[in-house]
């Protein structure tokens, strides 16, 4: 029988590493260094006396000092920028602070501080992480991957840049992103920080402030486009496969006309995925599915409104009408079930510039013909709302406001149960607030956010809004993939990760309860997730690891933040 859980193990003490470094070369090495939990006998045999206080301390009393000092900055910002310090300093003590204190930390590390974070990125660089590869050095890539520093890199996670969350195109400013990522990818998936690498494709700016700003430190140049765009991300991707076979490559935060097109490309070519939107559509199914069972109403009933039709809104739309025929309608009958509103208003056939990823869900103007519209040359969201009769509300348009008042009531008015999830981060781009989306629906919206807020009056009692966030996706989707060296990472092994996902939901046991686990959470539920994902990539021939051997291979990548003992290397 196939194993469906992943229970906690015992704990095995840190085996001793061995290394030729000392004295302030060790120090300096952030995947080493301990600071001042460097034990006498280790000063001895390394040459630290001096070099640190008289203090030992420990691990335990590093958290504490670090985190009275996060709590005494007056800003997220200056959080952020502490944070990215430690991590330059010291791996082990950031990751032991991030995995004991994640539900405080991961707004700083991540959405939404890390938005602003790439807007003053240049200006907060102080030490190098990850590799810049920039246009004007294309014919170096192979060569710049060939460092010993990277042999062991498993995880790879790639952005060039162009679009930052909602705040557009930041530039070489983008790093942030893979770096805040794989961040999460230790502290949430487990994996080892020396096998993860974070890349930016630099390959430009058409953002006028950056261009100008006399401190970026990217490549001063307009963004490049067309065939010298394509040509040099695949000489990027061609590298990569050579140098590292059985990597895991995920994409991140690429403009619209590229996320799409480049996934196309290459997601059968090697172990690979687009974040945006593949991540995000399964959150977002994943929250859907535990919404079912506080609705009341079967999931094949749902009618499905996506307000923001690009890469992450046609991928959730894509992905839950698989889940939709999976559930017993026919591949007709869950099209129909989808209304995709973008700028130009709700997807027909005939609107100017459709883009290819987008025709699938493009219906036709015979299907509207007797609706009632404001304006008879748009089908807004509000006439979606009126006609249609949606019953989940999804936001990925980076639109603050983009719900309105006069939309959700009318929602409100059509729907008991009305499911919003307004996905757009970071908190600055958010469709709607959770206390005006309740209050609007006089407490019966169910809301999901993409980025965290303040808990909010329900009932008359504080409830905490869930946090609809892909963090609760990639690390488990990711480290099932490395753990078992998936070939591809397919749509089936998203829809496991959703349902896996479903399936932790405290709402399917309590209906007044949370759709989605507890962040603090994040690391067990990974591990199970990574399990059902493992186990589908099998049933799909994806991977040679037997399905026994499955849950030791997942075990054997877990990662644990806390010091190594050490002995000279002879």
């Amino acid at each position: 029988m196939e194993p469906t859980s992943v229970d906690r193990q015992p704990y095995a003490p840190p085996i001793p590493f061995h290394t030729e470094l000392s004295g302030y070369e060790l120090l300096s090495d952030a995947a080493l260094n301990k600071g001042t939990a460097f034990t006498d006998a280790e000063r001895d045999t390394f040459g630290l006396h001096g070099l640190l206080p008289p203090h030992v301390g420990s691990l335990d009393e590093q958290i504490s000092r670090r985190l009275n000092a996060i709590r005494s900055f007056e800003t997220d910002l200056e959080r952020y920028a502490f944070l990215r310090e430690l991590q330059d300093t010291n791996e082990t003590l950031f990751y032991a602070l991030l995995v004991r204190h994640i539900e405080e930390l991961l707004p700083i590390v991540y959405t939404p501080t890390v938005g602003a974070g790439c807007e003053q990125f240049s200006r907060l660089y102080r030490k190098p992480r990850g590799l810049f590869l920039s246009y004007p050095h294309q014919d170096r890539i192979a060569q710049i991957l060939a460092n010993p520093r990277f042999d062991r890199v498993e995880a790879i996670v790639v952005t060039d840049g162009g679009r930052i969350l909602g705040l557009g195109d930041q530039g070489a400013g983008g790093m942030g992103i893979p770096i805040g990522k794989l961040s999460l990818y230790v502290c949430c998936g487990g994996l080892d920080p020396a096998t993860t690498l974070p890349v930016i494709l630099d390959v430009g700016t058409d953002n006028p402030e950056r261009l100008a700003d006399p401190l970026y430190i990217g490549w001063r140049h307009e963004r490049i486009r067309d065939a010298h765009y394509d040509e040099f991300v695949d000489a990027f991707v061609a590298a990569v496969m050579k140098r590292w076979p059985h990597v895991l490559l995920q994409w991140e935060d690429f403009a619209r006309p590229n996320a799409n097109r480049l996934l196309a490309r290459y997601r059968d070519r090697l172990c690979t995925f687009n974040d945006d939107i593949q991540g995000t559509a399964a959150v977002a199914a994943g929250a859907l599915l535990a919404a079912v069972n506080v609705t009341g109403l079967p999931l094949v009933s749902q009618r499905i409104a996506v307000f923001g039709a690009g890469s992450a809104g046609c991928g959730i739309a894509s992905l839950l009408r698989k889940i939709l025929v999976e559930a017993g309608l026919t591949a007709r009958e869950a099209q129909d079930r989808f209304f995709l509103v973008d700028r130009s208003g709700l997807l027909l056939d005939g609107t100017p510039e459709i883009e290819s990823f987008q025709c699938e869900f493009v219906r036709s103007r015979d299907s509207v013909a007797g609706w009632t519209l404001q304006n008879p040359d748009t089908i807004s969201l509000y006439d979606v709302v009126r006609n249609a009769k949606p019953t989940v509300l999804i936001g990925v348009s980076g639109q603050s406001g983009g719900f309105p008042e006069h939309v959700v009531r009318a929602m409100a008015v059509q729907t008991e149960r009305p499911v919003i999830f307004p996905l757009s981060n970071p908190t600055s781009r958010c469709e709607a607030t959770p206390s005006d989306l309740l209050h609007w629906t006089a407490g019966r919206a169910i809301v999901g956010t993409g980025s965290p807020f303040a808990a909010c009056q329900r009932n008359g009692a504080a409830f905490k809004i869930d946090q609809t966030n892909n963090t609760y996706i990639f690390p488990g989707v990711g480290l099932a993939a490395i753990a078992v060296k998936a070939r591809r990472v397919s749509d089936g092994m998203f829809i496991a990760a959703a349902r896996a996902l479903a399936a932790a939901s405290p709402a399917s046991r309590d209906s007044n309860a949370n759709l989605l686990p507890a962040i603090g959470d994040l690391r067990d539920l990974s591990v199970a997730m990574a399990l059902s994902v493992a186990i589908q990539a099998r049933r799909e021939g994806l991977t040679d690891v037997a399905t026994d051997d499955i849950e030791a291979a997942i075990r054997a990548k877990m990662w644990q933040p806390e010091y190594r003992p050490y002995v000279r290397a002879s």
